[in-house]
């Protein structure tokens, strides 16, 4: 049964005031930290171990700083055998169970916290190492990490027990030691992923200050936060519980495990629009997990028979997203089978051939050219009417693939330079004829005399395709046809590179235009953000400010996109749109600006 936590836990300081820690300090020198100044490293290591054979048998106030301490030294070197060579394992399960079963001792001083470092400890030394991890299962830290996994604290502590059993099914060696509580693991991940983000709201940030519990508070901003530091921590904290719940599920989904369990169909729909841990590049997120499933027969079948998630793989796909890839990987996994090929080639072909021409993406070359081979690998058979297919679309999107990638390559490299040139100049008179058309308001005879220029400009003059594609996007939208808007800046997008980074940023704010008018208000958050990283990172960018016009986009988007939006009151959203959102955009921006530093 879960305990039911007192509103505020005794607390020895005011942990409110920025000048005082969260955890209080005392007068008196603690055991712990006089232990580790010993400078004999055999006494020292003899006296650890000593310590952590102790430490679940007393009950002294020390034990909540030398938990901090420990969990400090465990978060910057997780990789340092000295504690897990010394029995700290042991130690942290013993004290979690503690903390579990003698309820009064849990809630006496300071004790309510020592379940959230323990098990912190044990996740961030099982991280990395399988050795590690494998010492931590024989010192039976499961069980306990388990019972935080139930609730039988709080969701404080049920996040950094999915992060520590994550971490345990990641490494070979320990996996069966989680399997063992296999179908309660897979049903409390997929219960947590799914209902996380209201259980925060609903016990964390819908309450008034006042009713907030005392310890969370402190363990959310070490002691030195306001309310805004708070909020913004636990939608932090929110999302990585998703995060963690998603890793874990993926942990036993590669694996072929309880996929019959993982592939319910609310679950697959809810998966699309799971983001929990976007900032943490290892978390699989929704569309990770989504992956995972298709690389497997029952996951691919169950994906493929839903067309909402089949939609949402796509609508990422076309995206600027970091799990872009992901979403191509999953859609041609999808198509690369044959039972499933035709169940999804009708929705997939026409977002798919937008990407042919991109070369590379998350380090994998050629990511055009197997977009395209798979497409066309039957495309004889469609052709000639041996195989048919439900939507005319999908037919002339292959056909027009073939036109792009096979025949006009073929007539093209056996013409002669000349005749390049001079195919080079007629669309160039084309494409200032659509722009007159444009500049007079007939956008729809602009549309053809870009479509006229694309279909004799020279596939080697990518920047003239690239403006091509980019303007008729801009008809498209105009004339309020977000899909043809979206195929063709996504064209245009995977056409450019670096030297041709003013006309990426164009078609990038296009398509958040787009995806904006389809109601995908992350897709067109992401782009618009790429936008304006864009803008940061090229050589005019001395003195640049964020275009109003972007900044109402990303501040619509951020209202649209908000993590606690379905559980939101009126009177939070307020309060809100304020420092939250604007700390979270330029946390985005920085991360992006940083990212196009790295590949430019």
């Amino acid at each position: 049964m879960n305990y039911q936590l007192p509103q505020n836990p005794p607390t020895k300081t005011n942990t409110h005031n920025n000048s005082t820690p969260a955890i209080p300090s005392y007068t008196t020198c603690s055991c712990f930290f006089c232990i580790m100044s010993e400078t004999v490293p055999p006494l020292r290591r003899a006296k650890i171990a000593r310590y952590f054979k102790q430490m679940p048998l007393r009950d002294h106030q020390e034990h909540i700083l030398a938990l901090s301490g420990l969990w400090k030294i465990a978060i910057t070197n997780p990789n340092d055998p000295e504690f897990p060579s010394l029995g700290i394992f042991r130690c942290m399960a013993k004290l979690i169970q503690k903390g579990v079963n003698h309820k009064d001792w849990l809630l006496r001083c300071q004790n309510m916290y020592v379940p959230y470092y323990a098990a912190h400890i044990i996740g961030s030394y099982t991280m990395n190492k399988p050795k590690f991890a494998d010492k931590a299962v024989k010192s039976n830290v499961v069980q306990p990490l388990m019972e935080l996994l139930r609730g039988k604290i709080s969701w404080v502590e049920q996040r950094v027990a999915l992060r520590a059993l994550g971490h345990l099914a990641s490494h070979e060696a320990t996996f069966e030691a989680v399997a063992e509580h296999e179908a309660e693991v897979i049903e409390a991940s997929i219960n947590i992923a799914s209902t996380c983000i209201k259980e925060v709201y609903e016990k964390f940030v819908g309450l008034k200050e006042s009713e907030r519990l005392e310890y969370h508070r402190n363990l959310l901003t070490r002691g030195h936060g306001d309310l805004e530091l708070e909020n913004r921590k636990a939608e932090e904290w929110a999302s990585q519980l998703q995060c963690w719940s998603l890793y874990l599920l993926d942990c036993f989904a590669c694996r072929e495990r309880s996929l019959g369990l993982i592939c319910k169909k609310q679950f697959l729909k809810d998966l699309c629009g799971m983001w929990g841990g976007l900032s943490n590049p290892t978390s699989p997120a929704g569309i990770g997990l989504l992956r995972t499933l298709c690389g497997a027969k029952i996951g691919r079948e169950s994906v493929a028979n839903l067309e909402e998630v089949v939609v949402n793989l796509c609508n990422v796909s076309r995206s600027s997203d970091e799990r872009q890839r992901m979403a191509i990987d999953s859609l041609l996994q999808l198509l690369k089978d044959p039972v499933t090929r035709y169940k999804v080639i009708d929705i997939a072909v026409p977002v798919l051939v937008d990407l042919v021409e991109v070369r590379s993406m998350g380090g994998k070359p050629k990511v055009g050219q197997e977009i395209m081979q798979i497409l066309l690998q039957d495309y004889h058979k469609i052709k000639f009417g041996e195989m048919k297919l439900k939507s005319e679309r999908t037919k002339r999107a292959l056909e027009e693939l073939w036109e792009l990638k096979v025949e006009r390559v073929k007539k093209e490299s056996l013409m002669s330079e000349e005749e390049i040139r001079e195919k080079e100049v007629l669309a160039g008179i084309l494409k200032q004829q659509g722009n007159m058309e444009f500049g007079s308001g007939e956008i729809e005879k602009a549309v053809a005399k870009y479509t006229e220029a694309l279909n004799l400009c020279p596939l080697e003059t990518k920047k003239e395709r690239i403006v091509l594609h980019s303007n008729r996007a801009q008809c498209h939208l105009l004339l309020r046809d977000p899909e043809a808007a979206l195929s063709d800046t996504t064209r245009a997008l995977c056409l450019s590179n670096v030297a041709s980074a003013s006309l990426h940023s164009k078609s990038l704010w296009r398509r958040s235009q787009a995806y904006d008018m389809k109601g995908l208000a992350r897709e067109s958050l992401m782009d618009c953000l790429m936008f304006i990283s864009n803008r940061f990172g090229s050589q005019h960018a001395k003195g640049f400010k964020i275009p109003h016009y972007a900044a109402r986009m990303v501040n619509k988007q951020m209202n649209a996109t908000w993590l606690f939006g379905s559980a939101k009151s009126s009177s939070w959203h307020g309060a809100l749109q304020g420092g939250v959102k604007e700390f979270v955009v330029q946390k985005k921006v920085d991360s992006l600006k940083l990212r196009m530093r790295r590949t430019s």
